[in-house]
């Protein structure tokens, strides 16, 4: 972006009797960041000029120069040659200054029925509905990612953990659908969320309306909006849908960071249930030994970030009385590093999951150790007949002999594992391999292998 200085702000220094000072125009100005809605700018811009058209409130011939005056300025834009006045203070005044030097009187007409409160609203708007769609899209590649991983290890059997500690076998891919369940979740919040962003404030002007006789609902067609937001005060002032977005894309990042800190631990040679793609470590200055997960350490990290701006923006609102507040330009920063920061978590998620290295032996002896089968055996002696509570207490008994004697349950005979209960006969065995735990759990959202395919069949479907 180039920015220059010119000596006054010509939007209303009519008004006051010295100029902004330099400290406080660099201080009051957003330019610097609010030049990302430009697109946004332009297209409210052109549909509330097509309205006033319609209405009779300008000119044919004004609003055929309005957009062609707007094109140029699109052109100038893409092509980086639209130079960015920081007396201008914003990407609106920017816009609309540019505007009236290539087209006159029709550029100084634009803003008629309308206010930097309303237009900005709008614009913000328009950028996050944007913004939702395209991050939706990249919820659904990961979740495609995730569900190919999970089809691909339906039967590997890993360890699940409860307090860190070995708890029953589950399958890695049932592990994943876990995941997968979660940015589902996410995505219904996001498409939800984008219901209440998508309501046009523009027509509220400056917190009354205006006495234009414009009509907002051929505005909110022509911008795809689903209604006009229905109070002009609370249109022009509240931002509670960008901190529903920001509350949306928290619980993303929290999904994200809480599998990149498995992802770490997996990693570790201390455990070695995975390896990652090189493309997503990097090595050591000083160790050469080293592969580090950078990835989802960064990811974990950055999830600490939009925490930071959903409080932020709940901070911002907190305080302010009706309507506009200066305050509010304090919103857009925030916002949009969310929006960078999700983007671009969610793009190479999506893409370091198609380069993870399943150790499936490792997570196989991983699973032997801790006597995962317990509850399987405790199971087995209600199914003969036994109360959970006194097969809870056998089975207890059992486990605390073979830690005695650092063996595993499968390891004892089946005369050893009736001196626990005389209900025990020959067919336990088969009930405490593994493989068994495992199949034994098949039900809709049990780890049984082929409940796990079964859930892939009907996630595939949704994602279509």
């Amino acid at each position: 972006m180039t920015a220059q200085f010119a000596k006054k702000n010509e939007a209303w220094s009519a008004r006051f009797s010295e100029p902004v000072s330099d400290l406080v125009k660099r201080y009051t100005a957003s330019v610097f960041f609010d030049h990302r809605l430009a697109q946004f700018d332009i297209e409210g811009s052109l549909a509330h000029a097509e309205m006033l058209a319609h209405q009779g409130i300008i000119s044919e011939q004004d609003y055929s120069d309005i957009d062609r005056g707007m094109k140029q300025i699109q052109t100038e834009i893409a092509d980086g040659k639209f130079v960015w006045l920081l007396d201008l203070e914003d990407v609106h005044l920017n816009i609309e200054k540019r505007l009236t030097e290539l087209v006159g009187d029709a550029g100084k007409r634009l803003h008629t029925g309308r206010s930097r409160n309303d237009q900005v609203a709008t614009d913000i708007r328009l950028y996050l509905r944007n913004a939702i769609d395209d991050i939706n899209v990249l919820l659904n590649d990961l979740r495609i990612a995730l569900t190919d991983l999970a089809e691909q290890h339906a039967g590997t059997i890993m360890p699940g953990f409860t307090h860190m500690q070995v708890a029953q076998p589950v399958t890695f891919g049932h592990h994943m659908l876990a995941y997968v369940e979660m940015f589902g979740r996410d995505a219904e919040r996001m498409s939800d969320c984008r219901k209440r962003v998508n309501r046009l404030p523009l027509g509220s002007a400056a917190l009354a309306g205006t006495t234009f006789p414009i009509d907002r609902e051929r505005v909110a067609k022509t911008l795809g909006f689903d209604d006009v937001c229905h109070n002009s005060l609370d249109a022009v002032s509240d931002r509670d849908f960008a901190i529903e977005f920001c509350a949306a894309a928290a619980l993303i990042m929290t999904h994200i960071s809480r599998m990149s800190e498995e992802l770490v631990i997996w990693m570790s040679p201390r455990v070695g249930f995975i390896d990652i793609a090189d493309r997503f470590c990097t090595g050591s200055s000083i160790m050469p030994q080293k592969k580090n997960p950078d990835v989802p350490e960064l990811a974990r990290g950055k999830t600490g970030r939009v925490n930071g701006h959903l409080v932020a923006l709940l901070t911002l609102m907190k305080g302010q009385p009706l309507a506009y507040n200066k305050d509010n330009q304090e919103d857009k920063e925030p916002l949009f590093d969310t929006v960078d920061t999700i983007t671009d978590t969610l793009r190479i998620f999506a893409d370091m999951a198609g380069g993870i290295h399943v150790k499936a032996e490792a997570m196989r002896a991983a699973a032997l150790q801790g006597y995962a089968t317990a509850t399987d055996l405790a199971d087995y002696l209600v199914k003969k007949g036994l109360p959970f509570r006194d097969a809870h207490e056998a089975v207890a008994l059992a486990v605390r002999s073979c830690v005695d004697r650092g063996c595993d349950l499968a390891d004892l005979s089946t005369q050893e594992l009736r001196t626990y209960s005389l209900l025990i006969d020959d067919d336990i065995h088969a009930v405490l391999t593994l493989e068994g735990s495992v199949a034994a759990r098949d039900h809709i959202g049990g780890a049984a292998p082929n409940q796990v395919k079964a859930a892939i069949k009907r996630i595939r479907t949704l994602l279509k």
